[in-house]
């Protein structure tokens, strides 16, 4: 799988470090979420058929998080695009 890195160009997906959802959205006041809140958005998770968002850090390039559009049934990418950050831990 060869994924478009909008700094590097196409790689190996051997390259990058999958880093999750880039649906999931924090509770919008982390002070007042309930217990429950935070189970949903650190536990809870949808396993999607089709095309999907995801967060992927080039970990051997640019040292960049990039959003990849992607189809976890066949695993064709449909694009990618910067998400701005580097050199931070999504886990």
């Amino acid at each position: 799988m060869l994924i478009p890195c909008p700094h590097c160009g196409e790689r190996p997906h051997s390259e990058f470090t999958y880093g999750g959802d880039a649906t999931l959205r924090r509770p919008p006041d982390p002070a007042l979420a309930s217990d429950e809140a935070w189970l949903d958005y650190l536990y809870i998770r949808a396993n999607p058929r089709g095309p999907h968002r995801e967060y992927w850090h080039h970990t051997l390039g640019c040292e960049r998080w990039i959003e990849v559009r992607r189809d976890t049934l066949t695993h064709r990418i449909a694009g990618a695009s910067a998400t701005g950050a580097r050199r931070e831990s999504r886990s």
